[in-house]
């Protein structure tokens, strides 16, 4: 799930990106095109409760792909995105709307 929350200005969101527990996961990296989709630039922080999450500021006005990467092995969608894109390796990306 990605809560969004706009600057004043409207030119900027931050966004908080975040996982449930229920993924059952000892890692999590966000990977999208905001970050060139490297594996180790975004990694989310696990808390205590099993959820995983990081906060972002992105620009608005443009839509982002992007997937988590579990366990440096396991590739998952937001389960609650804004809308879903087909992509070069048969499955899917999440979009992001700003």
């Amino acid at each position: 799930m990605a809560r969004k929350t706009y600057s004043k200005g409207g030119r900027t969101a931050r966004v908080t990106f975040e996982l449930p527990a229920e993924v059952d996961a000892e890692t999590a990296t966000l990977v999208g095109d905001f970050n060139e989709w490297s594996p180790d630039a975004t990694p989310l922080v696990k808390r205590k409760d099993g959820r995983f999450s990081v906060t972002l500021t992105l620009a608005t006005e443009r839509c982002y792909r992007y997937r988590y990467l579990l366990d440096g092995a396991r590739w998952e969608n937001d389960w609650q995105a804004d809308a879903y894109v087909a992509n070069d390796h048969g499955s899917e990306d999440s979009i992001l709307s700003l």
